[in-house]
């Protein structure tokens, strides 16, 4: 008898150990038990720790309640603009009611995933290419709300959605690198033009105050004759003063090129100093013209034992 008892104690422990081990359940932290009741779903969702389930009977689901990471595959599209681009994303989301996660959709992974898909299309469609190069965050949102909405039946909720990367065509790259080059180089101009603007301003107020002061010209030109000295060199740049060059310009136009009858009469003047030459009467010898430097002999006077008459020292009588 007390063996039957025993063998009845030993079979039912083995058949306690045996259903505990069938029915016994472990969540985790970051997870919940989700229970099916002979296919019915349980209203009560299993938290975290050790708990129960009838074998056979009950069948339990584990939901994940972390956020998920899902990289969204890059998409080929055309925005708005015309432009060709490949638009990849990463996309944020959990699990809020488990419940929800398990019974109204198949797989929600799979559900995220192609809607998050279908949504970057339309984002790529209805921007344009500046839109997707800088104005991202205004694109992200769009793609939140695009994506929460069918999320939420479906007991998920969006956390964010980023995009990564846009790729662009070569030829399009190299468009927009032409692009901005000119532009940088177009700012480079206006900012070269203000600045010698803002010189010139300064030039003009310097040369008003070295205009009232004449010394302040001196003063700066020894400054920078003191600076050229300054520097290791064997050369001394001396600038020479502009206003004496327009003085000696000026000196030159006053005096202007001798006429045409001045000049004439300077070159006769200079032929014969002492005076225009004066016209000789017929029938008297043209006298010689004594050579410079020799001295002109003096007129004879005929002697007082001579007899009046004409001598050979006495030029011939003129007559008529």
């Amino acid at each position: 008898m007390l063996d039957e008892l025993l063998a009845a104690g030993a079979a039912t422990g083995a058949a306690a150990v045996v259903y505990v081990a069938a029915a016994a359940r472990v969540v985790r932290q970051y997870e919940r038990g989700v229970v099916f009741r002979l296919g019915r779903l349980r209203k009560d969702i299993r938290g975290p720790g050790f708990t129960m389930i009838v074998p056979v009977v009950d069948r339990m689901r584990k939901v994940n309640m972390q956020i998920v990471t899902m990289p969204v595959p890059a998409q080929d599209g055309i925005t708005r603009d015309n432009v060709t681009v490949r638009v990849d994303a990463v996309i944020y989301f959990k699990v809020m009611d488990a419940a929800d996660a398990v019974v109204r959709v198949e797989d929600y992974r799979f559900a995220v995933s192609q809607m998050a898909q279908t949504s970057l299309r339309s984002i790529i469609g209805k921007s344009d290419l500046d839109d997707l190069l800088s104005n991202r965050e205004k694109l992200n949102q769009g793609l939140e709300l695009m994506l929460d909405s069918p999320a939420v039946g479906w007991g998920v909720s969006i956390d964010r959605v980023e995009i990564k990367d846009v790729s662009l065509p070569e030829t399009m790259k190299r468009s927009m690198a032409r692009q901005a080059e000119a532009d940088r180089e177009r700012r480079a101009r206006v900012i070269n033009a203000d600045a010698e603007l803002q010189a010139s301003k300064k030039l003009a107020e310097a040369a008003g105050v070295m205009s009232d002061q004449p010394a302040a010209l001196q003063l700066r030109l020894l400054q920078t004759v003191v600076a050229v000295a300054a520097e290791k060199n064997s050369t001394l740049v001396l600038p020479f003063p502009v206003e004496l060059l327009r003085f000696l310009e000026r000196a030159a136009q006053q005096q202007g090129p001798p006429q045409v009858g001045q000049a004439d009469a300077q070159a006769e003047g200079q032929a014969h100093p002492q005076g225009p030459a004066q016209p000789v009467p017929q029938g008297q010898p043209q006298p010689q013209p004594v050579p410079q430097g020799q001295a002109q002999p003096e007129p004879q006077l005929p002697r007082v034992d001579e007899a009046p008459g004409l001598t050979a020292q006495q030029p011939p009588a003129v007559t008529g």
